[in-house]
């Protein structure tokens, strides 16, 4: 006899956390990903000059996982300084990709 197995869903929220570890796939964003939960903030000069990249191409992953909600931006003089945004899904994420 076959279990009756309950429908799942789809819900908004599961398609965010599938997105968010969708852009949290990529290396590059891993790397800054383990910078930014050492760090909890940074320029994008220090970020870039920390993982030996451009700043262009830092500045590019970072504008990306801050439009999904992965950090807030702020001003310093004509620097774009990022802080990761603490949430049970960072954490777990953290443990997940940074040992």
């Amino acid at each position: 006899m076959k279990p009756n197995y309950k429908k799942i869903p789809i819900h908004p929220e599961l398609i965010k956390k599938a997105r968010l570890i969708e852009l949290a796939g990529d290396p590059t964003r891993m790397r800054i990903l383990c910078f930014m939960f050492e760090y909890d903030k940074a320029c994008v000069s220090d970020i870039a000059e920390s993982l030996d990249m451009s700043v262009n191409a830092v500045s590019h992953h970072l504008q990306i996982m801050r439009d999904n909600g992965y950090f807030e931006t702020h001003r310093i003089g004509n620097m774009v300084c990022y802080m990761l945004i603490r949430n049970e899904f960072t954490k777990q994420l953290e443990k997940l990709i940074c040992g």
